[in-house]
């Protein structure tokens, strides 16, 4: 698969620069960079970074939905990706919908990740979900390549209750086969998630395990909805939860209707698609983004560099020299006579005296390029 390669200058300031704070406004940044998103601002969706997925399998939970390509189901509009569900008799079904996923594309080990999503009203009978799956599911299939649930909403238990728009959770699955591990937690919210607004779900990924948070952006004191403790692998455990969620994950979004989740297997049951609202129903992506931190436990494989600024930049420092760093293929150039190439942790993992570096044997992230007197930060993705 061809790799995009490219260099994005964050940060110009003395030996110790300080972190770039994440864009979205209000997130606990936590010291993290952004280093990709999708804005779903272009005229369709990029399938550079997006597969849609085609089948009516039911997804492994008795789901009644076809998943389908068609723009009735799976288009970009007005700046949001929009999955539809609609009532409808397509290849023996009874639904069609629209799943998406960015597995070979778009994976990455560690970070933060979030979501703005508009929701639909679930009841009763629709289950929109944002996740993750281990980007081996090819080659060692489910639950060996692990799954993260960051949002499902529609679970049997909130229809019960009568407060699926506030009843959500998070889940993580893995093991070496049927029936798999699991660890799921549910919650009530204090209001509504499906009021018609944009709310923001985040997971936390690092060496020492998940947290989940929702609406970080406007309540950043908010504890995890959903934590898991993974902090390494057991050799001698084979089930242990260490040894799945530490490596390349890839995204997913869909919108399903019924199945075992939602309790429901009859199309006569699934009210969410009704005459009011024409017997379809949406959930809406604003955005998604990753950011991390630099450390040596983060990963990233990404075939598209997302929408991110990307070229040569020219930074001024506070003696009113301009000390350059440019990018051009895989080299990496300054006008010093002297570069070096740092983790964040303070690992040198190149050094030239003749002022250029090649970048191509390394791991994309985030590093530290010095000439001795000053330092940047820079962002190298292949």
């Amino acid at each position: 698969m061809k790799k995009l390669v490219s260099a994005i200058l964050l940060i110009a300031a003395g030996v110790a620069p300080e972190v770039v704070s994440a864009q979205s406004a209000g997130t606990a940044t936590e010291g993290f960079t952004l280093v990709w998103q999708e804005l779903f601002d272009a005229d369709s969706l990029n399938r550079d970074r997006w597969n849609i997925e085609i089948n009516g399998a039911g997804g492994g939970n008795n789901e009644l939905q076809y998943y389908t390509d068609r723009t009735e189901n799976v288009r970009v509009e007005n700046g949001c990706l929009v999955l539809t569900a609609r009532r409808e008799q397509y290849k023996n079904k009874n639904f069609t919908s629209g799943r998406i996923n960015s597995k070979k594309l778009i994976a990455f080990t560690h970070g933060m990740i979030e979501a703005s999503i508009k929701l639909p009203s679930t009841a009763n009978g629709l289950w929109p979900a944002f996740w993750m799956m281990g980007n081996d599911y090819d080659e060692v299939g489910w639950p060996r390549c692990g799954e993260t649930d960051i949002l499902e909403m529609g679970n049997a238990d909130g229809i019960k209750s009568g407060s699926q728009n506030r009843y959500f959770n998070g889940a993580c699955h893995w093991g070496q086969g049927w029936p798999a591990a699991s660890y799921a937690k549910a919650s009530s919210h204090l209001y509504s998630l499906q009021d018609g607004e944009f709310h923001l779900f985040t997971v936390v990924w690092d060496e020492t395990g998940i947290k989940m948070y929702v609406d970080r952006d406007k309540y950043p004191k908010y504890n995890p909805y959903y934590k898991l403790d993974c902090p390494q692998t057991e050799p001698d455990n084979e089930w242990s939860p260490g040894n799945y969620f530490h490596k390349d994950n890839f995204i997913l979004f869909n919108l399903a209707v019924g199945g075992d989740f939602t309790g429901i297997h009859q199309a006569g049951n699934i009210t969410a698609l009704n005459d009011e609202n024409g017997n379809e129903a949406s959930m809406l992506v604003d955005y998604v983004k990753i950011y991390q931190k630099g450390v040596d436990s983060e990963h990233t494989d990404f075939n598209d560099r997302g929408d991110l600024d990307t070229g040569i930049i020219s930074v001024e420092l506070a003696d009113d020299n301009i000390y350059e760093i440019t990018f051009s293929g895989d080299e990496l150039t300054t006008k010093a006579p002297e570069l070096s190439l740092f983790t964040p942790a303070g690992r040198c993992v190149a050094k030239s005296a003749t002022g250029q570096i090649s970048t191509a044997g390394l791991t994309p992230g985030i590093y530290l390029a010095s000439n001795r007197q000053n330092t940047i930060k820079v962002l190298i993705k292949h």
